[in-house]
């Protein structure tokens, strides 16, 4: 089953937002400065989250559908052999 992007990434954006924020005010930036830097922050997380989780995605249905390729072929063979033997 594919894992779900939007939720995904959307978590990852909040906790890069919270944490580059916090980062900033501990750094002594002035508010603009803190909420510009988390916002651009959170934004690449996100895209960069959602390019990954798209990848994850991509892998595990190929490997789902190389695994079902794999047992057809091998009821197939079993279903021959069964008839050849008859």
């Amino acid at each position: 089953m594919p894992l779900n992007v939007r939720s995904i990434a959307v978590g990852i954006a909040v906790m890069c937002f919270f944490l580059l924020s916090f980062i900033s005010w501990l750094s002594s930036l002035s508010s603009f400065a803190c909420c510009k830097r988390a916002v651009i922050g959170a934004a690449v997380a996100y895209v960069v989250a959602a390019l990954a989780v798209k990848a994850v995605n991509a892998i595990l249905i190929n490997a789902m559908a190389a695994n079902r390729a794999a047992e057809l072929r091998q009821q197939q063979q079993q279903v021959s052999d069964s008839d050849s033997t008859d």
